[in-house]
């Protein structure tokens, strides 16, 4: 690779690292994987707003399921 690959790699590398720590001050509990799913949906076009929405709904879905589960079958 030359040198300004590297030097492009490093720059999104930090970039990453930035946000994900922005993520967590602002305890939006994605890891990255996930953190990395939605960048890469935004660049897409995805409109950050509505990718929030949807992930907000998605986790209402999740902690209903668990809370509806007996008592028995709760991890």
């Amino acid at each position: 690779m030359t040198s300004e690959k590297n030097a492009q790699i490093g720059q999104a590398r930090e970039a990453f690292q930035m946000m994900y720590q922005i993520s967590q001050l602002l305890c939006t509990g994605l890891d990255t994987e996930t953190l990395t799913i939605c960048i890469r949906l935004c660049e897409l076009g995805v409109d950050p707003e509505v990718l929030a929405h949807v992930i907000k709904e998605i986790r209402k879905i999740g902690d209903n399921a668990t809370q509806s589960r007996p008592a028995n079958l709760q991890p």
